[in-house]
């Protein structure tokens, strides 16, 4: 009988109780846990980091029955038992009572755990620092887990007074660990961003910075050994209900989930993406469903940026995260939605979507913020395009792209009517993508779009404000179509031009290539 597979299950007494699936980490964890003592990991929601931090606490309270038939189980000091304060601030009810009020709260309630009498009066830092002194007293050096430390500052992103209230408050509470150290056995500190690293944490200049490092590249997600290893169980099910191979299957599952890399030398998927697919037995978009910050979007259309593949930034930038002017590409590296694709020999990481799942999501997402429609008519939008190509009705075409720009208020596509053409033009073929093979530049000297059906190669170059006989002039004097001589499809050329007063194509040409 297979075991359940986690899905959301965060907790790992939960998770071993109830027999369910555990990708082994316990010899990185063990590792982690004997190289050093003040440790701030980050990585993307739903990669495990409350599951790490719930591993480590069943650890050090020497709960070994949990980890029978793991690697840690005989390689542990079971002996070596610690008191443990595991917070997370996602759990702590901050929306309603106020930050200071939970954390002053949540310290109570650890001090009454410990049977601890502590003053209740006094700041959250005076309160915290005698808790975490009076339980290395009496029980022993503590272990203190943080998670999600910076959820009251994400959480607040669209109301910047209150984040920035939240950011006083949590650099208050922080400033208490470095003095107490002869209390503390070990500390990880968890989160989505690195942001405000210095301001919040400027009194912990010890706190090592696990997010880059070599040993933890690995630590969270799944590689590719591990997904054949610990899946392979729910793989026949699987390929006989979809319909396919087993390479093809392994081959699939990499394109949608695998991708994500801090090292630059191995790979990991999505462990939320790959649990939630064996269960449900079908590529969607699991992770990206899970919760996108509705401020993505909106923050990348205030930047006029419409493509994230292949961005360039060094690492100082990576973990730049500033309350007051957010800054769109670190952002997107830490909350996931690209990772690291290379390195240059001058220190400079190149960014790109990890996979297919986020490359498809985001696109569907942008395309909604920028032609003002639900993501969810974005799709049909597309496939609208697509069916029109595979059924070579060139009119058609004309008609969904029409249809793309049909929402925009006509004041806002006016302010920014060449952000407008360029972005949506793009953003619809990019993803056009997806269905068909299209291929798109940017004012490069190439054409402007290339469309390949089973059937026929559409060569497009498009206008604003121009002539369609000016697009086609310039598709044939520049022998677009020279490129694709070796391709025995019949080629289309078509030239489209596009008007900012109509807010859509006012003049397309069709001819023979």
């Amino acid at each position: 009988m297979l075991q359940r597979l986690p899905v959301g299950i965060q907790t790992f007494s939960e998770l071993r109780g109830r027999n369910c699936l555990y990708v082994d980490k316990t010899e990185t964890i063990a590792q982690l846990l004997n190289t050093g003592k003040y440790f701030f990991l980050s990585r993307p929601r739903r990669f495990g980091k409350s599951l790490l931090l719930s591993t480590i606490k069943e650890i050090y309270q020497g709960n070994r029955a949990l980890f029978d038939g793991l690697w840690i189980a005989d390689q542990w000091d079971w002996g070596k038992v610690h008191p443990v304060i595991h917070l997370s601030f996602a759990s702590m009810g901050y929306r309603e009572l106020g930050l200071e009020t939970a954390i002053r709260l949540r310290l109570q309630s650890y001090a009454n755990d410990y049977g601890i009498c502590i003053d209740t009066i006094g700041s959250i830092a005076r309160i915290f620092a005698e808790l975490l002194e009076k339980i290395a007293n009496q029980h022993g050096k503590v272990v203190l887990l943080i998670d999600e430390y910076d959820k009251p500052l994400i959480d607040y992103l669209d109301d910047i007074p209150l984040a920035r209230t939240n950011q006083q408050v949590m650099k208050t509470f922080y400033s208490v660990i470095k003095d107490s150290d002869p209390y503390l056995e070990f500390l990880l500190i968890t989160g989505v961003s690195k942001f405000s690293r210095v301001s919040i944490f400027s009194d912990l200049n010890n706190l090592y910075d696990l997010t880059l490092d070599r040993s933890t590249a690995t630590l969270l997600g799944y590689t590719q050994t591990e997904l054949e290893h610990y899946f392979t169980p729910y793989m026949p099910e699987t390929e006989q209900y979809l319909e396919i191979t087993r390479p093809a299957l392994l081959e699939k599952i990499r394109e949608w989930y695998n991708g994500y890399t801090w090292d630059l030398r191995t790979s990991v998927y999505n462990p939320y993406s790959i649990l939630s697919f064996f269960q449900a037995q079908a590529f969607r978009n699991f992770w990206f469903e899970s919760g996108t910050p509705t401020f993505l979007p909106k923050l990348m259309r205030r930047d006029k940026v419409y493509r994230l593949d292949k961005f360039k930034i060094d690492d100082l930038g990576l973990g730049n995260y500033d309350l007051d002017r957010l800054q769109l590409i670190p952002v997107m590296f830490q909350t996931g939605y690209l990772t690291l694709q290379s390195q240059d020999k001058y220190g400079m990481y190149w960014l790109d979507y990890p996979n297919r799942e986020v490359r498809r999501s985001m696109l569907m997402f942008l395309m909604a913020e920028w032609a003002h429609v639900e993501p969810a008519y974005t799709t049909p939008m597309v496939l609208q395009l697509s069916e029109a190509f595979d059924n070579n009705d060139v009119p058609a075409v004309i008609e969904a792209i029409k249809t793309v720009f049909q929402k925009i208020p006509y004041q806002i596509f006016l302010q920014d009517r060449e952000a407008y053409y360029h972005s949506l033009i793009y953003l619809t073929f990019f993803y056009l993508g997806q269905y068909a093979e299209a291929e798109v530049n940017e004012n490069n000297g190439r054409v402007d779009c290339v469309v390949k059906t089973p059937t026929h190669l559409y060569i497009i170059e498009f206008k604003l404000d121009k002539t369609a006989k000016i697009a086609m002039e310039q598709i044939k004097s520049r022998d677009y179509a020279g490129a694709f001589r070796a391709d025995p499809r019949p080629k289309v050329l078509v030239g489209i031009n596009f008007s900012s007063k109509l807010k859509g194509v006012d003049d397309w040409v069709m001819e023979a290539g």
